[in-house]
């Protein structure tokens, strides 16, 4: 299915504890200007209503009638049947409000509600990154092409999706790409999220400077320091990315290990990715030893930095070798070098999110 050229309508939400902001997306682009609501995150009542009115007011304003809502919610839910559970930063739903059903009923319309990091990770795949990457793959004249790709997403928290030869991989409990819930390699008995989120990075960042940790800077103050742009405690900042790029590499490694694709990175952290993707690389390059003292690679495959320069020209020219057929005078030239690579999102987390609800919402209707 050709979703980029496809001419029906959906109608999307972008849903934050402050504000819900509704669109519209036809051809993986938004076609109107977005409707911003105070997402009366406290109230129920208040809340349900400002999602009726919202995607009314877009209703309106389209020149078609829509072929389906199709948005992301902060989880946890059962997101087949438009369940949603409690929410941290919307505290409004407490047990189990069928969200779902209400608009499909307010608007006589499909609708589809998801993980917004796996909705990430299907945009990515379908519009992002895995399309970029086998473009250049392509240009490069090299037979390599990739059809798997693990989407990460790193701010308040740690999100991710699987996407597997053009399919969401959602599980059977809509429980897939969780990685939030993966271990801590700094801190064994915490989840990843404790080392991979904003949190973690001004956590770090104020125990290496002695300071309080609400006395922090940003994330984004924390890279421009590590960088050079701002003044503050250099040596704090960089081990504050260090860190989160040893927690990542490590998670990323255990994802990969299943998947075996491209992995790309959003989010909010993403901007500073020149301060931590090479320990990232790095840990995913490590090894492993048996009992026996023998060592080996933590990945079956190489793990490239597509964000530096010379490791993407290494990763797109791969190798060329020609080996002899058995009994047999053909000879084939093929490409041995097994390989993945990390990059960073080229569309940013929102328009992906939003060309994976579109895209998700269209092939269910099909």
């Amino acid at each position: 299915m050709d979703f980029l050229n496809d001419k029906r309508i959906v109608m999307t939400l972008d849903a934050g504890g402050t504000n819900f902001v509704f669109s519209a997306i036809q051809g993986g682009k938004e076609i109107i200007s977005p409707v911003c609501l105070p997402s009366n995150a406290a109230d129920l009542d208040k809340c349900l209503a400002t999602l009726i009115s919202g995607f009314g007011k877009i209703k309106q304003d389209l020149s078609s009638k829509p072929a389906a809502i199709s948005f992301a919610f902060p989880g946890p839910a059962d997101y087949p049947n438009g369940v949603i559970g409690e929410l941290g930063n919307l505290p409004a739903f407490k047990g189990d409000v069928a969200l779902g059903p209400m608009l499909e009923e307010k608007f006589n319309l499909p609708v589809f509600i998801n993980n917004d990091g796996d909705l990430y990770a299907y945009g990515e795949a379908i519009a992002g990154y895995l399309p970029y990457i086998n473009q250049m793959l392509k240009e490069a004249k090299s037979p390599k092409r990739f059809r798997n790709l693990a989407g990460f997403t790193i701010g308040t928290g740690f999100g991710g999706g699987i996407v597997r030869d053009g399919e969401l991989f959602t599980g059977d409990n809509s429980g897939a790409g969780e990685v939030w819930l993966l271990r801590d390699k700094l801190e064994p008995d915490m989840g990843a999220e404790e080392s991979i989120s904003i949190r973690a990075v001004q956590r770090v960042y104020a125990e290496v400077a002695g300071i309080k940790p609400d006395q922090a800077p940003s994330p984004k103050e924390i890279f421009e320091i590590g960088t050079d742009r701002r003044t503050g405690n250099k040596e704090a900042a960089i081990e504050a990315y260090r860190r989160l790029g040893e927690a990542l590499g490590d998670a990323l490694a255990n994802v990969l290990t299943l998947v075996d694709g491209i992995a790309v990175i959003g989010g909010g952290i993403a901007g500073a990715h020149s301060l931590f993707l090479p320990t990232v690389v790095a840990e995913m390059n490590s090894t492993y030893r048996n009992h026996s003292g023998e060592v080996y690679r933590r990945l079956a495959q190489q793990t490239f930095n597509l964000e530096d320069a010379r490791s993407l020209r290494t990763f797109l020219k791969g190798e060329s070798r020609e080996i002899t057929v058995p009994l047999s005078h053909r000879k084939l030239i093929y490409d041995p070098l097994s390989r993945v690579g990390v990059g960073v999102s080229r569309l940013g987390t929102s328009e992906a999110v939003a060309i994976g609800a579109y895209a998700f919402a269209l092939k269910q209707i099909e």
